[in-house]
């Protein structure tokens, strides 16, 4: 048997599936996306529009069976689609994330088959959804939330608030964790299916952000909002599982964003150091610039390759935990670093909004805040090393 035949396919090597996918995001963030990138920045909205070319797609149901009407796809797929929207677009790239490893893996993962049948069609071709579990008084600690649900007939009734929920101001369809058992402590939490139309059930405040300005960041009222009971996600109080579960393959959707980010950033500072011309020739051509753009290279592939490890041990139905955090931390500070640097090699230009790393450099920073700050990724991994 020849060596070649040994060898397992590199990490960076995509499957004919993944790889179209990765080609259409591309060629749909650079045709679509990027000529509305500085207005919806601006603007802080999504343009509706590109929302409705986001479910043409098929990039807001990528792992959906194809029986709900989604793209039949994997978890890799939706990894290497959103690496390449943010690429362009870190709100546009957060937008499509949420939709596809919260919410479609939550209910993929653990509804029934009513709520399955009822909802996921709709989260593949046209409906938005959003995930709720941090509130005023429970971010890190988010299993202290005092958002809750009292049994009521065939209903439960929820009362609380939500803040931080990406996506609220588009998604028609929220998934809401909330204590129905209160003694019980967190083996109260259950996670509820919550429409839009529910009566009770507002958008409130819109967060005015640093980065990420076109996704929608907002305040979710519940003033005795009625819920059916069939529209418990997962069994009655463990919600805490739905939530934690669905947080560690969300955090490599993040480490994706992230590292879409970074090349991002990267792109635009390869291109400016190739033309921009000091002391009578291209800065390029100066060793210590060369040796900052080798070391954000080597940051970019590294991240990369943390998260397609993560999403392939994820895949194969592997414990993936500690390596879903590691990604999550290392890519957020490759981001942070990567944008800073591009901004440094623009010099002055780099400062002003005429150019794009200004934008890169901004949204890069929420990498370490949402979906588990990179403190908690750190106590995870620390922790799982410690066993």
């Amino acid at each position: 048997m020849e060596e070649t035949e040994l060898l397992v396919p590199p990490l960076t090597t995509l499957t004919e599936d993944e790889q179209l996918l990765k080609d259409a995001a591309a060629d749909f963030a650079q045709a679509s996306i990027k000529p509305l990138v500085e207005e919806m920045d601006e603007n802080a909205k999504l343009d509706p529009g590109l929302i409705k070319e986001f479910f043409e797609m098929g990039l807001m149901g990528i792992d959906i069976p194809e029986k709900y009407n989604g793209g039949g796809g994997t978890f890799m797929m939706s990894v290497v689609a959103i690496e390449q929207i943010s690429r362009v677009d870190g709100s546009a790239g957060v937008f499509m994330d949420v939709q596809n490893t919260l919410v479609n893996n939550a209910f993929v993962n653990y509804a029934s088959d009513f709520l399955k049948e009822k909802y996921l069609p709709q989260l593949a071709t046209e409906k938005v959804g959003a995930y709720c579990l941090s509130e005023a008084g429970s971010g890190s600690d988010a299993f202290a939330l005092k958002c809750k649900a009292k049994e009521d007939g065939d209903s439960y009734i929820l009362n609380g608030a939500k803040l931080w929920i990406t996506n609220a101001n588009e998604a028609d369809i929220f998934i809401v964790l909330a204590n129905a058992n209160p003694e019980a402590g967190y083996k109260g939490i259950t996670a509820f299916v919550v429409e839009r139309g529910f009566e009770g059930f507002s958008v409130s405040k819109k967060e005015n952000k640093l980065g990420i300005r076109a996704s929608s960041t907002c305040e979710i009222l519940l003033e005795d909002c009625r819920v059916p009971k069939e529209n418990i996600l997962g069994e009655f109080g463990k919600g805490y599982k739905v939530a934690i579960e669905t947080l560690n393959e969300g955090r490599i959707g993040i480490g994706a964003q992230m590292v879409g980010i970074a090349q991002g950033a990267f792109d635009a500072a390869l291109g400016y150091i190739q033309e921009r011309k000091q002391f009578g020739k291209a800065i390029s051509e100066f060793q210590g610039v060369q040796f900052q753009l080798a070391r954000m290279a080597t940051d970019i592939e590294t991240a990369r390759l943390l998260v397609y490890n993560a999403a392939r041990m994820k895949m194969a139905g592997q414990p993936f935990l500690k390596e879903a955090a590691m990604a999550k931390f290392y890519s957020s500070e490759v981001a942070e670093r990567v944008a800073s640097m591009a901004v440094d090699l623009y010099g002055g230009n780099g400062f002003v909004k005429e150019y794009p790393v200004e934008k890169f450099y901004r949204d890069a920073k929420i990498g370490k805040i949402y979906e588990g700050t990179t403190n908690m990724q750190l106590m995870t991994i620390a922790k799982l090393l410690l066993r």
